[in-house]
């Protein structure tokens, strides 16, 4: 009984070891994930007295969890590669720009649209190239500040990675060992309210513009700042990968897919494949063009999934080697009773400041399964846990000094990233704490 006791207590040191060891080199950006996924963990299980036969076994079984994600995650982001390459978005943003004209309130509205509508894809370079070059003029002839364009593209990011090809559901369904589009068949009432919830907030921030900026008086017209009959992407000439005549069967492909996720007949991953097949055959019948398109794309699919399939190795030996129940051990001492029971919401709620300062992996990977681990000892269910963790993690998602889009975000705007984080804070963590309420009102936890 006191060697069990002693195993025991080595798998928690090494459990913790390895978590540790694995934010302190995705926090300090000392290489990248993938190398941390698979050296760390595989180096812990060596050092808890795991046999080489006894690793592979966890490795195999964590990877087979993964595999399904990063299929998924090559083909979701090639098929929306594919759609923006055509030119699909461009149309979208051209016309709502055009809609808005120079009303505040309508120019904040038609961003938070433009910012929900671009991020299908789930890439967060992609949304802020389409959303900040587009509109930022519009925002300095208006004399709005470029924080408020900043802020509502970070919410309509944040409500929209909620869908199952974004990264954070992605992962947390890793962490739960289910299926992406199962957990965003859970949560989708609560995007549908963060939707809503976004463009309020964008209604809110140009009020507040008006009001307390003097936003809504034009600026005098200079060739830097001059809105004209289209935006930046009709200023450009057209790109040869660009297919106008296309665009309408674009769409209803783009709506063909959703659909088909919808209704859960398929296999995402599958759904993707088959939309990713007659959007490559469609918009380049070439098959020259068919391969330089997936050349094109393969740098941002497989970053992703190769990560996933990382994740695998650390998601394998976690929890099939007894680390991660034997570290809940010395954190059920610690917590007190009257926290316990509500430790979901307690990580829901703290979910946004976490994320300011966890990187996405280290915050899905490692903080995750271990608060699932702890609330299971007082009857909080795992889907329960990891819910209340997606939500405000996913809107901390622009403001994170972490996230390599928001340097790109404020260089684009021309704004520190102090005075992005001090504009945006309070609204992002508004939005996430009333997307936790509806959670808790449906009785979602």
């Amino acid at each position: 009984m006191r060697f069990l006791g002693g195993f025991i207590m080595l798998l928690a040191l090494a459990g913790f070891i390895m978590l540790f060891a694995m934010m302190y080199f995705l926090f300090k950006s000392k290489t990248i994930p993938l190398v941390v996924f698979i050296t760390i963990p595989f180096i812990a299980a060596i050092l808890a007295g795991f046999s080489f036969p006894e690793i592979v076994t966890f490795v195999k079984k964590g990877v087979g969890k993964t595999s399904e994600m990063a299929v998924l995650f090559i083909f979701s982001v090639t098929f929306f590669g594919l759609m923006s390459d055509a030119g699909m978005f461009d149309v979208i943003v051209d016309k709502l720009v055009k809609k808005a004209g120079t009303n505040v309130i309508a120019v904040a509205v038609v961003t938070a649209i433009v910012a929900i509508f671009s991020h299908l894809d789930g890439a967060t370079v992609t949304t802020v190239l389409v959303t900040v070059p587009a509109l930022l003029p519009l925002y300095k002839k208006l004399n709005i500040r470029p924080q408020l364009l900043l802020m509502i593209v970070g919410a309509g990011m944040g409500v929209m990675n909620l869908l199952p090809w974004g990264g954070p559901v992605a992962r947390a369904a890793t962490v739960l060992g289910m299926n992406p589009n199962d957990l965003w068949h859970i949560m989708i009432p609560i995007q549908i309210l963060g939707v809503v919830t976004t463009i309020g907030l964008a209604i809110f921030g140009a009020m507040r513009e008006v009001k307390f900026n003097g936003a809504g008086i034009l600026e005098k017209s200079s060739p830097e700042f001059e809105i004209e009959e289209g935006t930046h992407i009709s200023q450009k000439k057209e790109d040869e990968l660009k297919r106008p005549k296309l665009t309408a069967f674009n769409m209803l492909l783009t709506l063909g897919v959703l659909v088909l996720l919808l209704i859960n007949t398929f296999p995402p991953y599958f759904v993707f494949m088959i939309g990713c097949a007659i959007a490559l055959v469609v918009n380049y019948p070439n098959p020259k063009d068919q391969k330089n398109r997936l050349k094109a794309h393969a740098p941002a699919a497989l970053d992703v999934s190769s990560v996933m399939l990382g994740a695998g190795v650390m998601v394998g030996i976690l929890g099939n080697s007894g680390m991660l129940e034997a570290m809940t051990i010395p954190l059920l001492k610690v917590i007190p009773a009257f926290i316990a029971s509500q430790l979901h919401i307690l990580m829901g709620v703290l979910s946004l400041p976490l994320g300011l300062v966890l990187g996405t992996d280290s915050y899905f990977y490692g903080l995750m399964p271990l608060a699932i681990e702890v609330g299971k000892n007082f009857e909080i269910t795992p889907l329960s846990m990891a819910v209340a963790m997606t939500i405000g993690k996913n809107l901390s998602l622009f403001i994170s000094p972490l996230v390599p889009a928001t340097f790109l975000g404020i260089g684009l705007a021309g704004i520190e990233l102090k005075d992005h984080i001090k504009y945006s804070f309070v609204g992002l963590f508004s939005v996430s704490l009333i997307m936790m309420a509806f959670a808790l009102s449906i009785k979602m936890f």
